[in-house]
């Protein structure tokens, strides 16, 4: 479809004025990809990125006259960056492929709108808007976002082919714009594919990984790459796709809830951060006793006893944990000095022996009971 169609009234970002700006420097530029997409639906925007016909020399000189900055982070992809306000925004001049081996493409620069969108993974992303509101869908993009169908742009085999972190990419946008399943022949493509996830890095598989389980209900996007046995590659270490996932969309929290093998094998394969990996085993551990939940508190942040509680289903005492202040312990180190202990090791240990007196009796003790208890411990000492 070649023939324009507009949105009413015009998104509102293209009236931003450092958009505007930016839009006006650049002849015949229009927005593309997710911007256009999520502007269609209806639903806040990300990123804003351009495209334009002319070529990344002409674009930077463009944005230099209208006094605007000028960033070349990818000139050899035809990709100039400059500020509209305080977000970034990239200009990519059209392109098309001349070779492609997986993850990396080498492009030629066109003129031709139609081949720059037949290069784009996805028909919902091969969208372009003009600066007064006309969407161009050269892909059939525009019907696929209403019925909520994912679907790559031409062969889906030959997609995946060229980068095969759309393989990734499609469950994560199935996750959030897909209300019907791939068709056949987009399946079997899919699972083709599989094989071709061992020339992507841990950090790419993650990420995709990660903004997966920041869907609002990416379940029946996992189920699907259980399905055609994408998951088992992408969590080798055993995963369960119909585990109950809890509703905040927190990554780490949902990847506790579906993995089934060994965590710190997945951690140090994905290399995930090292506050990832504490979070990830924090949550992988059961859910605090009910009727010792002062205890819990005083040793674990809520946030993580509640993510333990939701994994197990037990979705009260998650809400009773995150209304539940931590008992805060009464004592420190300058209550045993004060007692005639001088400054040094022993005073670390004292009060640790008190402060489990203090967790054993359920955290209700104030300070002068845990302050008794503390002389005897030091009289007992220093009995001979």
């Amino acid at each position: 479809m070649n023939a324009p169609f507009r949105l009413l009234p015009p998104p509102a970002f293209l009236a931003e004025p450092e958009l505007a700006r930016v839009l006006a420097a650049l002849s015949g530029a229009r927005v593309v990809g997710g911007a256009v997409r999520d502007a269609m639906l209806g639903i806040a925007i990300g990123d804003i990125d351009l495209a334009v016909a002319m070529p990344p020399d002409a674009v930077i000189a463009a944005l230099r006259r209208a006094g605007l900055r000028a960033i070349p982070t990818g000139l050899a992809h035809g990709t100039v960056s400059t500020l509209a306000g305080t977000r970034l925004v990239e200009i990519t001049t059209l392109r098309r492929d001349i070779a492609t081996d997986g993850r990396h493409a080498r492009v030629a620069f066109t003129d031709a709108w139609e081949e720059d969108a037949a290069r784009r993974d996805f028909t919902i992303n091969a969208l372009s808007l003009t600066p007064d509101g006309a969407v161009y869908d050269y892909c059939g993009g525009r019907d696929d976002l209403a019925a909520g169908r994912v679907r790559f742009v031409g062969d889906p085999g030959r997609r995946l082919a060229e980068d095969y972190l759309r393989l990734l990419r499609f469950f994560r946008f199935q996750a959030r714009y897909g209300h019907v399943p791939p068709d056949a022949a987009t399946k079997a493509a899919l699972r083709a594919a599989i094989p071709g996830l061992a020339r992507l890095s841990p950090e790419r598989i993650w990420a995709e990984l990660k903004r997966l389980l920041t869907a609002p209900d990416p379940a029946p996007a996992l189920a699907l790459m259980a399905e055609l046995g994408v998951l088992d590659a992408v969590l080798p270490e055993g995963a369960d796709a119909g585990a109950r996932l809890p509703v905040p969309p927190d990554p780490i929290l949902r990847l506790a809830a579906i993995l089934r093998g060994d965590g710190d094998a997945l951690a140090e394969r994905l290399r995930l951060s090292k506050a990832e990996r504490t979070r990830l085993a924090a949550f992988r551990r059961p859910p605090p006793d009910p009727a010792r939940l002062a205890e819990a508190l005083a040793e674990t942040p809520a946030d993580i006893l509640a993510g333990r509680a939701l994994i197990a289903g037990e979705t009260e005492l998650a809400a009773r944990l995150r209304t539940m202040a931590a008992p805060a312990f009464p004592l420190s180190g300058r209550d045993v000095v004060a007692l005639g202990v001088a400054p040094g090791p022993r005073v670390g240990s004292l009060l640790a022996e008190t402060r489990a007196f203090w967790l054993a009796r359920g955290c209700r003790d104030d300070a002068e009971i845990c302050r008794a208890h503390l002389a005897d411990l030091i009289a007992e000492q220093a009995t001979p």
